[in-house]
């Protein structure tokens, strides 16, 4: 018996995931009963939309982008094909639409590639953990600026060579915006945090921040206190909403993603009934890609879960508490540290550590902060940021407690 997988896209992942599928087919029919097979592609110029979906059982979507993948899955699924896709734009700007298709046509949608390569986060959230309340998930979900940041902790190269290494090696696009702005790993960390908390999260309600900013010295300065630095998406429950947001973090060497190097991706999900687990694995490439979408085809070949449930809004929460790490270049002169000292006070901002490095024209004030509101120490910066001995702007990056190394 033949189980038909029609394909949108032949691009780098769709033709690793064609060469994979037919590879692996006999395997799979030992397995579950039933072989799968290729039974129509869809490219920019070859192929017919309607044909490839009147010929299957199931859609693969790797076109990428919002259109026409959008309007081509919600065809898909109303023509009652199963469906699955790797595409964190459509499932992060447009989600609520295309599962509410899904749940109506009785469909399967599944869509593991779309957040963490081969790491199966989506599938432990959405079914292995459905049972259990899920408090907060960390996650290291772009495996192109995890390695970035793992070669200028290694080598010490530039922000600008570490991208072109990555560049080189297919770790990064030509054009990698979408990565190094911090955005990729936002569409993501909306789709785990809609699974998580059952709540509409949208890309657009997710605030993030980028690495391009990060300098030598941020990785100096990492190295001397063991600490690494990360790109970090978290969700959470917090003061009766939800929070998700993605941002360059400093990690103290127990927390469990502090480790995670190269171009992997992890996730640590934590819970009252679990702890806390960690999920880790590769994050970036086609045949990663294509193995955790032929997970997907596989797990639609079987009876299937249902999609996730309606979302229940719940408020988000964008001022949290965290500690921060403030960099700032000034003059070398008296009293500079004891103006910076005032500003913090004045707005409630304790600081847990302090370093003075270099003289004159070089000098570098260094300071960590115990956890704070994140407004009360932005406006601390804002105010810091016009005092006339600063030679930059103020660099801030957060600071990530290990709650896990008691």
């Amino acid at each position: 018996m033949t189980f038909r997988v029609g394909l949108l896209g032949h691009g780098t992942v769709g033709a690793a995931f064609r060469e994979l599928l037919e590879e692996r087919a006999p395997a799979i029919e030992a397995a579950v009963g039933v072989r799968p097979e290729i039974t129509g592609v869809l490219t920019r110029s070859t192929g017919d939309f309607e044909s490839v979906v009147g010929g299957s059982d199931l859609i693969v979507e790797l076109i990428g982008g919002v259109e026409p993948a959008r309007e081509y899955i919600l065809r898909a699924i109303q023509a009652g094909k199963h469906v699955v896709t790797a595409n964190k734009a459509v499932l992060s700007q447009h989600g609520e639409e295309v599962y509410d298709a899904a749940r109506q046509s009785g469909v399967q949608l599944r869509f593991e590639a779309a957040v963490g390569g081969v790491v199966p986060v989506i599938r432990v959230i959405h079914e292995t953990l459905a049972a259990a309340h899920v408090d907060r998930v960390h996650g290291i979900v772009n495996g192109t600026t995890n390695f970035i940041l793992s070669e200028m902790t290694r080598t010490g190269a530039s922000y600008e060579e570490a991208l072109a290494e990555a560049q080189a090696l297919g770790y990064a696009e030509a054009d990698p915006t979408e990565d190094v702005s911090g955005r990729d790993a936002a569409a993501k960390m909306a789709i785990i945090a809609r699974l998580a908390f059952g709540a509409p999260v949208h890309l657009d309600d997710v605030p993030y921040e980028g690495i391009e900013r990060l300098t030598a010295d941020d990785i100096a300065y990492a190295k001397e206190l063991g600490l690494s630095l990360k790109l970090v998406g978290t969700a959470e429950r917090l003061d009766g909403g939800i929070s998700v947001r993605v941002y360059p973090a400093f990690l103290y060497g127990a927390h469990p993603l502090a480790s995670v190097g190269g171009s992997f991706n992890a996730v640590t999900i934590e819970s009252p009934a679990i702890t806390e687990i960690t999920l880790s694995g590769p994050g970036a490439g086609g045949p990663q890609t294509a193995s955790a979408v032929l997970g997907d085809v596989i797990s639609a070949m079987i009876p299937p879960p249902t999609p996730p449930a309606p979302a229940v809004p719940q408020p988000l929460v964008t001022d949290v508490v965290s500690a921060f790490y403030l960099h700032l270049q000034v003059a070398d002169r008296p009293g500079v540290l004891a103006q910076v000292a005032e500003i913090l006070g004045l707005q409630g901002v304790s600081v847990r550590s302090v370093v003075q490095r270099g003289i004159g024209e070089d000098a570098r004030l260094e300071m960590v902060m115990h956890p704070v509101l994140e407004s009360k120490f932005l406006a601390a910066v804002e105010l810091i940021g016009g005092l006339d001995f600063l030679r930059a702007p103020p660099r801030v990056i957060r600071v990530i407690e290990a709650p896990f190394a008691e």
